[in-house]
């Protein structure tokens, strides 16, 4: 009981003080926010928009950015928390057409980063209803840069240029919201299953099988046409030999005929020449 008056004694002493410090605590903790590394603080008054805590910028090391204990208005500012690291923004199989009328089915993703957090709360609130605004954006971007090219240049290093484009448009929208379009990517871009995938086989093969076709043809006339000088070298020699040694070259054509007729034949032919037949005469040394 001496303890229990004790109290009531300290209480009818020191009430007003102590109420007054519990106030104060209230106070305090209603003025005091704490903003982490992760967040930019936007502290909002009167419905509107008045300061930014730990905005981001690329230029500050981490550690030193303004996070931290701040200070606000009780009953009169409201904090937002805004996200500040890098963001994913995914679109899962839509339906593009390509310049050669192939339906892809395609996934892709984007990085964004929050810049501006003021403009991106006024004109999108959140970071879900961002993604919201920016889901369709995305979306109508890459069919129309993906509609103006082939499927089988997204095979190749085209394919690049493409997603460089992509971003840099869907970049300057974003920035009416406030944010940075960071990258843009292509996870998935496929054929559907079925008859079409089977006609865009198809009609690849048919190309590959065209375009092998088209290079033998242009090597059979290469062939040809390295064939033909040859042989106009050739006759050129032939005739520059038996201007210089019409023996020689009475010599040489009379063994290529040997050739011909004993060794390629085989033995298949047979002639049956009189001995003093001209055709003999290098046998007979005349």
């Amino acid at each position: 009981m001496d303890r229990v008056s004790k109290m009531q004694n300290v209480w009818n002493r020191y009430k007003i003080a102590i109420i007054a410090a519990a106030v104060f605590l209230v106070v305090l903790a209603s003025t005091l926010f704490v903003v982490p590394e992760t967040k930019q603080g936007v502290i909002v008054r009167t419905g509107e928009p008045h300061a930014i805590v730990n905005m981001f910028d690329p230029a500050d090391p981490y550690g030193q950015t303004g996070a931290g204990f701040w200070w606000r208005i009780p009953f009169v500012d409201r904090v937002q928390m805004v996200e500040r690291r890098v963001l994913d923004l995914d679109m899962d199989n839509q339906q593009v057409l390509t310049s050669d009328q192939q339906r892809l089915r395609v996934n892709a993703y984007a990085r964004f980063r929050i810049i501006q957090p003021v403009t991106m709360v006024e004109r999108a609130g959140d970071e879900n209803r961002l993604r919201t605004q920016l889901s369709p954006i995305l979306t109508s971007v890459l069919r129309q840069e993906l509609g103006r090219r082939t499927f089988a240049s997204l095979l190749t290093a085209e394919r690049g240029d493409a997603m460089t484009n992509i971003r840099d448009t869907l970049d300057a929208q974003a920035r009416e919201y406030g944010a940075q379009i960071i990258d843009v990517r292509i996870k998935a871009a496929d054929l559907p299953e079925g008859t079409p995938l089977d006609a865009a086989f198809t009609r690849m093969i048919s190309d590959r099988q065209e375009q092998a076709e088209t290079i033998r043809a242009q090597g059979r006339k290469n062939a040809q046409i390295i064939r033909a000088e040859a042989d106009a070298n050739a006759a050129n020699t032939y005739a520059d030999a038996y201007g210089k040694d019409p023996e020689f070259y009475d010599f040489y054509r009379a063994m290529e005929s040997y050739r011909q007729t004993f060794i390629n034949g085989q033995g298949a032919s047979s002639l049956v020449l009189d001995g003093e037949n001209e055709y003999f005469n290098q046998f007979r040394g005349d």
